[in-house]
């Protein structure tokens, strides 16, 4: 009798442990549908958020521009950078035309 009540117990545990896996497992399916989910709302908002600061700074630089206010110093550094970049576009450009050559 004794072994069919340690079997009997066994068994019931070997159940439940089961069971408790089967429900964990669930949960762990929804919480990566859940995951992957705000993942992908997180790389729109980035993408916005992106997009968003470089229409504010050409709108920034064309306040200034227009001499309708905003801060000089910041747009004349802006300039410059967009300048130095056009000019490494160039060289960059040449650079590869003499190499063709």
């Amino acid at each position: 009798m004794a072994h069919a009540d340690i079997v009997e117990k066994l068994r019931n545990e070997v159940e439940r442990l089961i069971a408790d896996h089967e429900r964990i497992a669930a949960e762990c399916r929804e919480l990566i549908k859940e995951r992957d989910a705000l993942q992908r709302d997180k790389r729109r908002l980035e993408e916005k958020v992106r997009e968003l600061d470089t229409r504010l700074r050409s709108s920034e630089l064309s306040d200034v521009m227009r001499g309708t206010g905003g801060d000089v110093e910041r747009a004349r550094r802006r300039v410059n950078s967009l300048l130095r970049e056009v000019d490494r576009c160039i060289a960059a450009l040449k650079y590869k035309e003499e190499k063709q050559e």
